[in-house]
């Protein structure tokens, strides 16, 4: 099996991606799935972390601050934003489901510069809709540039059935802003109904990482450079959780020439 593409485990943690694992340097990636009444603690030393309740509802505190009822989703298909909360580095989160719940931790290097703890309100999480035709997907910007936070930018992505979403091909690897930016990239994938799954392709100009994945449902993918389309078969709606970070919070993408032209057609 690939080294990009990790199967989600038995149990309450069903992913666990540090950097470490992944061989890289900045982005980590965490999902549990905790019952009703089950408590989780987070805290990673100099890592700030965003907090995704991406079903159910739990109540989440941080030091003195607390918040009820975060999150609400019963599905990550319905049209709803996710509830989430940023968590400064070092600093540590306690959570409890109110009911069934998953979440994840997405986490990266940080300072404590952007300020406290704090719950990212649905109505900043704005909504785009790109490409056209099938490459037509629908985005939810849960941590984008425009919010504060050290280095982690964190979007959730809707591809409908016979779609293709990250496309046309684009990458991220070059440390070059305002061309290109170097972002390492996470892929939570869900799909429905669950028994689906999507193509993604990770792949550089030189082909020296040149890799096709079916990613089931649950699965993730690392994308630790290079372009990273990923196409869903008729029949099955794709979600996808990115997460991503690096040494400019920045997000600059590079399209692969070879088929940028699709984008100037008029």
């Amino acid at each position: 099996m690939s080294k990009l593409l990790i199967k989600p485990a038995k149990g309450s943690q069903v992913h666990s991606v540090t950097p470490q694992s992944a061989g890289w340097k900045y982005v980590g990636f965490n999902v549990h799935d905790l019952s009703v009444g089950e408590s989780l603690e987070c805290c990673q030393s100099g890592r700030e972390l965003c907090l995704v309740v991406l079903t159910g509802s739990a109540n989440i505190s941080v030091g003195q601050q607390s918040w009820h009822n975060v999150g609400g989703r019963t599905s990550i298909f319905v049209d709803q934003p996710p509830g989430a909360v940023y968590v400064p580095a070092g600093e540590t989160a306690h959570i409890v489901a109110l009911e069934a719940i998953e979440i994840a931790v997405c986490s990266a290097p940080g300072q404590g510069r952007s300020g406290p703890a704090r719950l990212i309100d649905p109505n900043t999480m704005s909504q785009e809709v790109r490409g056209e035709s099938t490459n037509t997907r629908y985005v939810r910007n849960i941590l984008p540039e425009t919010e504060a936070a050290d280095g982690l930018l964190v979007v959730e992505v809707i591809t409908p059935s016979g779609h293709w979403s990250s496309y046309p091909p684009h990458k991220h690897d070059r440390d070059a802003s305002p061309t290109e930016t170097l972002l390492e990239e996470t892929y939570y994938h869900r799909l429905n109904p669950a028994s689906g799954y999507a193509h993604q392709r990770v792949y550089t100009d030189d082909r020296s990482l040149d890799e096709t994945l079916s990613a089931e449902d649950r699965d993730v993918v690392l994308v630790p450079k290079g372009y990273h389309p990923v196409g869903v078969p008729h029949g099955y709606t794709s979600y996808y959780l990115n997460v991503m970070a690096g040494p400019l919070r920045e997000w600059h993408f590079y399209n692969d020439p070879a088929h940028e032209w699709m984008l100037k057609k008029t």
